[in-house]
């Protein structure tokens, strides 16, 4: 089973694009603090590339910005590449399959404030009494 489950903040702004059959993709890099520290009392970060597709990628590349926070599951995807001076390399990639924006959406100046919910009406205990005549 190829799964992968990571919560971390984007390093930069998405990058929506569209393949020239139409196909919406958006790439994405995000930040994932390791749980524990090194011996020298510092976190360790690691940095995934990730890719959705379709309509998950459009609601990325709508939603979120460079630092957002976002819960991502999806696979991982190993390829091999050679750059330009002809040396070969790795690359990890998350194929996201779903996406949970964690970072609340800040609320536009112009856009009127919504009207304070009313508290909630307090409810008194229910005081129950037995009839002790009951047979059992």
């Amino acid at each position: 089973m190829n799964k992968v489950f990571l919560i971390g903040n984007l390093t930069r702004d998405p990058e929506l694009s569209t393949t020239p059959s139409g196909v919406s993709v958006v790439h994405f890099d995000i930040a994932v603090n390791r749980p524990y520290m090194d011996s020298n009392g510092e976190r360790q970060t690691d940095f995934f590339n990730c890719s959705a597709w379709r309509g998950l990628a459009e609601n990325i590349g709508r939603y979120c910005v460079k630092g957002s926070k976002v819960a991502v599951s999806g696979s991982v995807q190993i390829r091999n590449y050679e750059d330009n001076k002809g040396n070969r390399h790795t690359a990890v990639d998350i194929i996201v399959q779903d996406c949970e924006f964690l970072t609340q959406k800040k609320r536009d100046e112009t856009e009127e404030a919504a009207p304070p919910r009313p508290a909630p009406e307090k409810k008194r205990p229910v005081q129950q009494t037995f009839d002790d005549d009951i047979p059992f």
